[in-house]
């Protein structure tokens, strides 16, 4: 339910804040005051265009902000941001939200009637919907055994599909699996270590030959070792010196035995071009696997692990697939069983849910106008599609195809008053269309019966129809030659009065006009006040 409306630089409209209600609140005023741009402002609440031109002159924007009572019981605000150069902005509760979440939220907080945007009832899911809910056609059985099928379908896809499909996987897995079981994985880390011994083969002279040079300058004559013990020798009798002559003893041993460790490395390295190209054939067969299997070598692992159990399953296709195929058979039996009652419903219903709605057509200035429901299809004849015409003799159209805004407004009046159903929030525009008399008393009576169970909003120019309002708006527009300003004000007791007898007659001040408008008033509260 729309609960608050603020509308700022929309057209005419300088500033206004609506707070509304549950039942019917009717909207009225002179035309182009500006009735029309609080159903625009609505329209884009609910995701509908938006145009720089709505801008009102001289403001850089135009905004409008809503706040709802959603179906759980909660709040939620909802605004729109049009520039006068640039693109529009939307809001959900202050984040910044785009059109399609817009028009998805607002398609279940309110119904537009009369323009064809934002009407549920022209979508045919919807229109289905309807005639389940009208027909109390249960959904359920259905839905669950379709889910059955479905989960039994991917149980047999996943088990391997069509015997085309398990063959070439089975092929792939043997083949996949012998290069595995070929390559003899058992270390995780033997890429790193591959890659450091080819780094050693790789430049193995080089390296024998800096080594046997470095142990030549550490123990080869008159190298680091003799000069170490020139050195001690010649403190070895002076006393200061005896600390440090005891360190550079240490020193000298320490370097003797680096001098060993390196003769014993420079021996283990080999020279071996054969086992360097091994060593790199093993590697590059490594980094191959890695691509085709896994990022690591512990990856290519698992995949090969998973790839066992996969072909294993693929073998035994045969038991398994004939449990669920079983089962696949008896839940589309079920299915067909159901889809048919389904049919045999919607078909029944169908009839009965038009001829209801059809009896409202009359008193609503539709004498010679028609509805129908048509259910096509296979079982469960899901192509349902409501049609109207005009007039008798007429071709039959779908309902998103009628051109008159005040039919539409009207016919989907007929609807909602049959259906429990839908937004809770429900906006007719130009419903009372080249309509008067008994029959504008019908609309609004029609529209009082629906503010029933619905929050109704009604932009009306008839006060045969505003007088059925529990509240009464009158957009009134200021021109002092420079600029219009529209202000939206709620009127009440006289107020009210002088507005419906300005409606009737043009003459707010009337005597034999506030006596008019007072009686309409007085018949439709005693109307609402039986229904």
């Amino acid at each position: 339910m729309l609960l608050e409306l603020s509308v700022q630089n929309l057209g005419v409209i300088e500033s206004s804040s609506l707070v509304l209600g549950p039942g019917v609140t009717v909207l009225t005023g002179e035309t182009g005051a500006g009735k029309t741009m609080v159903v625009q402002a609505i329209q884009l609440l609910t995701g509908g265009n938006a145009d720089p031109s709505m801008v009102r002159n001289g403001a850089d924007q135009a905004v409008v902000e809503g706040r709802f009572q959603t179906l759980d019981g909660g709040e939620l605000i909802v605004g729109r941001v049009i520039p006068a150069e640039g693109r529009s902005r939307a809001y959900l509760d202050g984040g910044l939200a785009g059109m399609a979440q817009l028009s998805e939220i607002g398609s279940t907080l309110v119904d537009l009637h009369g323009q064809h945007e934002h009407q549920s009832l022209l979508q045919q899911k919807v229109q289905r919907s309807a005639l389940d809910q009208y027909g109390h056609i249960d959904l359920g059985p259905l839905t669950e055994a379709r889910r059955d099928e479905r989960r039994l379908l991917e149980a047999i896809e996943d088990l391997g599909g069509d015997e085309r499909s398990r063959a070439h996987e089975i092929d792939l897995l043997k083949f996949q699996l012998e290069e595995l079981e070929k390559a003899r994985l058992d270390d995780p880390n033997e890429l790193d270590e591959l890659a450091k011994l080819e780094e050693l083969l790789a430049d193995a002279s080089a390296h024998i030959e800096s080594g046997s040079q470095a142990r030549e300058q550490i123990s080869g004559d008159d190298g680091l070792i003799d000069s170490l013990g020139k050195l001690i020798a010649s403190l070895a009798d002076r006393s200061p010196y005896d600390d440090l002559t005891e360190r550079l003893r240490g020193l000298q041993a320490e370097v003797t035995d680096v001098a060993e460790l390196m003769r014993d490395l420079v021996d283990s390295i080999e020279d071996d071009p054969q086992r360097l190209a091994e060593v790199r054939e093993r590697r590059q067969l490594l980094i191959d696997l890695q691509r085709k299997y896994g990022n690591t070598i512990n990856e290519v692992l698992d995949y090969r692990l998973q790839a066992s159990q996969r072909l294993e399953q693929l073998r035994n296709f045969e038991t398994k697939a004939a449990k669920f195929e079983a089962q696949l058979v008896e839940a589309q039996s079920k299915i067909a069983k159901i889809s048919k009652q389904v049919a045999i419903e919607r078909r029944a219903s169908a009839p009965l849910f038009a001829k209801q709605v059809c009896s409202y057509l009359p008193e609503l200035a539709l004498e010679n106008a028609e509805l129908s429901l048509e259910v096509r299809g296979e079982d469960p004849a899901d192509d349902v599609e409501i049609m109207f015409r005009a007039n008798s003799g007429s071709k039959w159209h779908g309902l998103s195809k009628v051109a008159s805004g005040g039919e539409l407004a009207r016919v989907m009046l007929s609807l909602r008053l049959v259906l429990t159903s839908g937004p809770p929030s429900l906006v007719f525009d130009e419903v009372d269309a080249g309509i008067g008399g008994s029959a504008a008393l019908a609309v609004g009576k029609a529209l009082g019966r629906l503010g029933g169970t619905h929050q109704v909003l009604v932009v009306t120019h008839l006060p045969q129809v505003a007088a059925y309002g529990d509240r009464h708006l009158v957009v009134d527009k200021k021109d002092d030659g420079s600029s219009v300003v529209s202000t939206v004000t709620n009127v009440e007791g006289d107020d009210r009065v002088r507005e419906l007898a300005r409606m009737l007659a043009g003459q707010p001040d009337s005597a034999s006009g506030n006596q008019h408008a007072s009686e309409l008033l007085e018949r439709a509260r005693l109307e609402r006040r039986g229904q």
